[in-house]
């Protein structure tokens, strides 16, 4: 495990701690303190400074890489060159050609990889996937994708996904890239086609914040909020949208898909209790109802009552064990997938700037992913 920070700690070190078939053995972090802590609390024997102390391990089969963003992709290619699957967190690297690099890496070498798509993992997301794959709404015609919640309403609240040192005169991304990638690979998924032509604008809405790497009030003029419309290759249409500082609770995300034949809804979102619902209708019967999600959708001993982290995370975490253990069986959630969502993103940044329609793929000449 490389990272020991908030998130390391509530979704991917609980997640592989649940698994009986894989086993906890090192974890690194910069801040020593934070690696000796989290080797305390989850049982992990070793706990260093080091990443490449690490990486030079023979015994180690795989590498979780949950560090701040601009470290991922230089971490992650360490750990392919030295031979170790790879789970990344989102994203491997800010330009997608970087992450295309990376899978290539991965696929010469024989690895697995795994990009830090949580909530397609959620159990309601993966039971509404079944529902499509079975016919449930024929034809799909329209995605409609939110992830959005209030974590930073508050000017006070420490905002940690910016780069205090940009420049502040130009629109940095932000909601569009951490909020934005998890809702695109659902449209991905669920749709079963590739974007190919997008269009979008991004506003700053809180313009002075606490930042979390400075510990001070700053001009932050980055997107808090943004829409984009999508076209994709099938014929469908989507529209995206992806906020800091929507009034809801975490985590925010909400994913409708209609088609010729019915419509379903997931909502990922902590209320009363309860983590996540499924609604349908079909044309027939157009009042929406909710749906029960099956058991079999949910990690061993798994309920919605658990938090939203743990339950969604450990349904990530065994599917990366399954490929990894499973030399045959498909990926899903990898870096081809990371590499397509974050040329996504790119291109609705280029849109933005350019103000115009943008069509994808970028500047590969049709190259499939």
């Amino acid at each position: 495990m490389l990272g020991a920070g908030a998130w390391a700690r509530v979704a991917h070190l609980p997640g592989f701690k649940r698994d009986p078939r894989c086993e906890l053995v090192a974890i690194a972090d910069p801040q020593i303190d934070l690696a000796k802590a989290a080797a305390r609390d989850f049982g992990i024997p070793v706990a260093t400074e080091s990443h490449a102390e690490l990486l030079d391990r023979a015994d180690i089969d795989m590498i979780d890489v949950c560090t701040p963003s601009a470290t991922h992709f230089d971490l992650t290619w360490a750990a392919l060159e030295a031979g170790k699957h790879v789970l990344c967190e989102k994203p491997v690297a800010y330009d997608y050609r970087d992450t295309l690099r990376a899978r290539d890496l991965a696929r010469t070498r024989g690895l697995r990889t795994k990009m830090g798509f949580t909530f397609r993992f959620s159990p309601g997301m993966r039971y509404v996937k079944s529902l499509i794959d079975a016919g449930a709404i024929g034809t799909p015609f329209i995605f409609n994708g939110y992830e959005q919640n209030s974590q930073w309403l508050r000017p006070s609240t420490p905002l940690r996904q910016v780069d205090p040192h940009a420049d502040q005169s130009v629109l940095q991304v932000s909601s569009l890239e951490g909020y934005g990638a998890p809702i695109i690979d659902l449209a991905h998924w669920f749709v079963g086609s590739d974007l190919q032509s997008v269009v979008g604008t991004m506003r700053n809405f809180v313009p002075d914040r606490m930042v979390r790497a400075t510990g001070r009030m700053m001009r932050m003029n980055i997107d808090d909020g943004d829409i984009f419309l999508g076209e994709f290759v099938n014929g469908a249409l989507c529209s995206i949208q992806t906020s800091f500082v929507t009034v809801g609770n975490y985590p925010g995300l909400e994913a409708r898909i209609y088609g010729s034949e019915g419509a379903l809804i997931c909502r990922l979102v902590e209320e009363f209790g309860c983590c996540q619902t499924v609604h349908a209708a079909r044309p027939d019967a157009v009042e929406f109802k909710r749906l029960e999600i099956p058991a079999a959708f949910y990690p061993p001993g798994g309920t919605d009552a658990e938090s939203w982290r743990t339950l969604f995370y450990a349904n990530l975490t065994a599917g990366f064990v399954d490929e990894v253990l499973d030399p045959g069986r498909a990926s899903e959630g990898d870096f081809a997938d990371g590499a397509w969502v974050q040329e996504t993103i790119n291109a609705v940044e280029q849109s933005f700037r350019e103000r115009r329609w943008v069509g994808l793929p970028l500047d590969r000449g049709g190259e499939p992913r």
